[in-house]
């Protein structure tokens, strides 16, 4: 069993808190084992007993009745509700398979899941938790349909710190192997190549891509593939929907509609499957509104979805950066800073600026800085902020992390990912 201790202390943390917990995250992450496996056996070491923990599986066939909202309530109630000097703990996994239906006891209003979580959250001896792999139906609502009543706990893929805590060995070749086949837990059990590969091509195709079209009843299910090749081939690029439906238009010989573009955009960041990071202006502490920078939520799938073809170690390496720091609970946005040059403005990018509530640094991600002109591009940005926020620049090519005559922090990218170095 690979360990998520930092997702089963947050549940730990959030028992009984008198709110909803929902669980979100890209499907096959591990939400399910987390919630059915790790924190059960831990309530189980609590002394809880198996009865005591109501267990629906919606999307395993012997549980589509409760898919239907008011049949799960009802089922959960007969349960609760006659022993009230029991506690009782509520697991319903991939909500999001739950339909609307009419109560007919109530001139046929209609009832959604969050109606009856909305109402089982009033038993005082149930707890209850509940996954799911759709922001469009969870993440977007929990503040107006859970009533500002709900804990949100987003789980991400394997970390490296918990890839590697699972393999072992080498740092260096587990990095390697991560930065390739990612962090899907499946994969940990798969030895071959040839199966890993097969595992992350299929999951993308037949799982990830079929549930954003017949969820979201896309019709054009090519065109939503061509923008996945895009962003998968142009991670740690500046793009918006208007580039993206001319690049379309201009491969495939049709005109490709940027609100269409738009739209499927919108359908694969609802999906977990890809991540936006927007550009802040870091003097005039404001929002750009295009363009932007696309990052997959996973670099396997995202190797998978280009055949293995292009492997960019720097843009990967970003892409990595950037994960890991909204898997440790921070804000992330892509910096900019205006240099005056020749009487011109020159807008030059700062990686990542990062916040934890009302600290920032600002981070530089550079696979090698080996010439001058390298490091003096890499760090420039850096200078330009005005400020006296710590400044880290993540490398691969150096053994031990130092800070520069300018103040800056030098750090190896494993140090980073393995939590070694403290950011703050």
């Amino acid at each position: 069993m690979i360990k998520r201790d930092y997702y089963l202390n947050r549940l730990i943390h959030n028992m009984w808190n008198g709110e909803i917990k929902v669980i979100t995250g890209i499907r096959r992450c591990g939400k399910s084992v987390l919630l059915f496996d790790l924190f059960y056996e831990y309530l189980l070491s609590q002394g809880v007993k198996e009865e005591q923990i109501i267990r629906l599986e919606l999307d395993q066939r012997r549980n589509y009745k409760y898919r239907n909202p008011i049949i799960l309530c009802d089922y959960v109630d007969s349960i609760v509700s006659s022993r009230k000097d029991k506690k009782f703990y509520l697991f319903i996994d991939e909500v999001q398979f739950t339909i609307k239906v009419q109560d007919e006891e109530n001139a046929g209003i209609e009832v959604t899941i969050y109606d009856m979580l909305n109402e089982l959250k009033a038993y005082k001896n149930l707890d209850v938790y509940v996954t799911g792999s759709n922001s469009k139906m969870l993440s977007k609502d929990i503040a107006t349909e859970f009533r500002g009543r709900a804990t949100q706990i987003h789980v991400y893929p394997l970390s490296f710190d918990e890839f590697y805590a699972y393999v072992g060995g080498e740092k260096k070749t587990a990095l390697d192997q991560y930065m390739l086949y990612g962090g899907m837990p499946r994969i940990l059990a798969l030895e071959d190549e040839k199966d890993k590969k097969s595992y992350l091509s299929n999951l993308y195709d037949e799982l990830y891509v079929k549930d954003i079209v017949e969820r979201n009843k896309l019709e054009r299910e090519d065109i939503l593939n061509a923008i996945l090749d895009f962003l998968a081939s142009q991670i740690g690029s500046l793009t918006n929907p208007t580039n993206i439906a001319n690049a379309l238009t201009s491969m495939r010989h049709e005109l490709v509609n940027n609100n269409l573009v738009s739209s499927y955009l919108t359908h694969t960041m609802d999906a977990f499957l890809i991540e936006r990071a927007r550009r802040y202006d870091v003097k005039g502490k404001t929002y750009f509104h295009y363009p932007n920078k696309y990052y997959y939520t996973d670099l396997g799938l995202r190797n998978a979805r280009l055949n293995y073809r292009q492997y960019d170690p720097g843009h990967i390496m970003e892409n990595m950066i950037y994960n890991e720091l909204l898997k440790r609970g921070y804000s992330v946005d892509v910096g900019v800073v205006t240099e005056r040059k020749n009487d011109k403005r020159i807008q030059r990018e700062i990686d990542f600026v990062v916040n934890d509530g009302d600290r920032r640094i600002y981070i530089q991600s550079a696979y090698q800085m080996d010439t001058e002109q390298k490091t003096e591009t890499e760090l420039q940005s850096l200078k330009l902020t005005g400020d006296f926020f710590k400044k880290i620049v993540i490398r691969m090519d150096i053994p031990h992390n130092f800070y520069d005559n300018n103040g800056f922090y030098h750090c190896n990218l494993i140090d980073f990912l393995l939590g070694t170095t403290t950011l703050f």
